[in-house]
């Protein structure tokens, strides 16, 4: 593999089409790619901790270049949850459908409806590990809005505007998402160090 090679470890294949469509420049590999085809477990009780548990899974068994993010929502209201529990808020399948109505459930009674998506990736590169954040802050909205996106997106509108994730083009996303300002961050350290 060469330099501008990169394993991007997940399954999730939205996150992959979106960080590909974010990274023109490189080749962005799937775990598939490389015949991973182990679901890596999220153990850590941080977001960074699973990014990095995930990048260093994959470097070491297989050696590749690689980095792996982790997303959580944050609501205000709810003392931050679901937070790193935001893809099994509502039971281990992973159900997106779920997971937004437990969490309309849960503030039902609440005036306060602010909240963030943050993303931390973990980078493994040439022996070395870095970190970047992002943070998109908003709303959840009472009711779901719009058909694109996936997870909480038809619930999350972004502050200064006026339709949520599910509404917007993945490339109006990208601008302004958690994950759009972390591999931002990412593509800078990269477009400097070659």
């Amino acid at each position: 593999m060469n330099n501008k090679t990169l394993v991007f470890a997940t399954n999730n294949n939205h996150k992959l089409i979106e960080v590909k469509q974010l990274l023109p420049d490189y080749k962005i590999i799937s775990l598939k790619e490389i015949n991973c085809f182990e679901d890596i477990p999220e153990t850590e009780n941080t977001l960074q901790g699973n990014a990095i548990l995930k990048a260093n899974y994959i470097t070491e068994k297989f050696g590749h270049n690689c980095f792996a993010d982790d997303t959580g929502l944050e609501v205000e209201a709810l003392n931050n949850e679901p937070g790193v529990y935001s893809a099994r808020y509502a039971g281990m399948d992973n159900n997106s459908e779920k997971n937004i109505e437990k969490l309309l459930t849960n503030l039902s009674n609440k005036k306060n409806r602010k909240a963030q998506f943050r993303t931390v990736v973990a980078l493994n590169l040439n022996g070395k590990q870095y970190l970047f954040e992002g943070i998109c802050k908003g709303t959840i909205l009472e009711n779901k809005q719009g058909e694109s996106g996936f997870g909480y997106d038809p619930i999350f509108k972004p502050s200064g505007y006026e339709k949520s994730f599910a509404e917007m083009s993945l490339d109006e996303k990208g601008k302004i998402s958690h994950r759009g300002k972390a591999i931002k961050k990412l593509i800078d350290f990269l477009n400097n160090k070659s």
